[in-house]
């Protein structure tokens, strides 16, 4: 059996589902997944993929399945419902309201020790966090949400500034679009980060309107991140947390920081 059809077959158990046809061209070596309920698909050219196959079987199956999955679940959002193209998770702090000021049960989840996230469907210049009522009147599932949320936060910018301190290197997303602090759910940028860092990774949301990625290769570093939080933290308009985070293994680790050296600031002006 070729390599070709043995990541045919994997392909197939794998990603085999009620709502799914899955076809295979013989002759062009394609394998196309379709999604029944909107006609769209993806279609994989396996011929040039054997001498992976026969390498790293685990790992490109992998990419694969989830360049297929993501791929129909971009399609069947469109397909359900133009909402759910306008639905972003929002960072809030861990003793951020449950409900609304009219006592509407907001929908939430938890995310660190520190954080929850929230669920907003965009208006523009504005957005309007989403209840489970409001969710019934759109017509959308709790795991509809999730998903569109996951896949959108992954379609905003990732461009970002960065500044060096004391041999340490800050990257700051701060976009003002509402999700900045959003960003930290999206674990491809983040990996992405990790491959340019040379010391330990550390991110921090101070408040909705900021990420911090941090490339830390001192203890400085760490006193010079938590002056940095605690001082967004104060200033933003909707705070979320002072305390930064490690990030190791695509987990993000609360860590506390209590500083011993004085701010960069002073020690330069002295």
């Amino acid at each position: 059996m070729s390599n070709t059809i043995k990541l045919k077959k994997a392909l197939e158990q794998t990603l085999t589902h009620t709502e799914r046809e899955i076809t295979y061209q013989r002759e062009e070596e394609t394998l196309r997944v379709t999604d029944t309920k909107t006609g769209k698909g993806v279609t994989l050219s396996l011929g040039g993929l054997s001498a992976r196959w026969e390498k790293e079987k685990d790992k490109l199956l992998e990419e694969l399945v989830y360049y297929v999955e993501e791929g129909l679940k971009a399609a069947r959002i469109s397909y359900d419902d133009e909402s759910l193209s306008r639905i972003f998770p929002v960072i809030r702090s861990a003793s951020f309201p449950e409900k609304t000021p009219e006592g509407e049960k907001l929908f939430f989840q938890e995310h660190t020790a520190e954080t929850r996230i929230y669920y907003a469907l965009d208006l523009g210049k504005t957005y309007k966090l989403l209840t489970n009522h409001k969710m019934k009147d759109l017509k959308v599932e709790e795991s509809q949400v999730v998903d569109a949320a996951r896949f959108n936060v992954k379609r905003l910018s990732t461009d970002y500034k960065q500044d060096q301190v004391a041999g340490n290197t800050f990257f700051f997303l701060n976009h003002n679009d509402g999700y900045d602090a959003s960003r930290i759910l999206n674990i491809s940028f983040l990996e992405e980060m990790k491959k340019q860092v040379s010391g330990e990774m550390a991110v921090a949301v101070p408040h909705s309107d900021v990420l911090i990625v941090a490339d830390i290769k001192n203890k400085q570093g760490y006193d010079i991140l938590a002056q940095m939080a605690m001082q967004f933290f104060m200033n933003g308009r909707v705070p979320v947390t002072a305390l930064p985070f490690i990030y190791e293994d695509k987990e993000l680790e609360p860590v506390f920081i209590l500083a011993k050296n004085k701010p960069v600031e002073d020690e330069t002006n002295e």
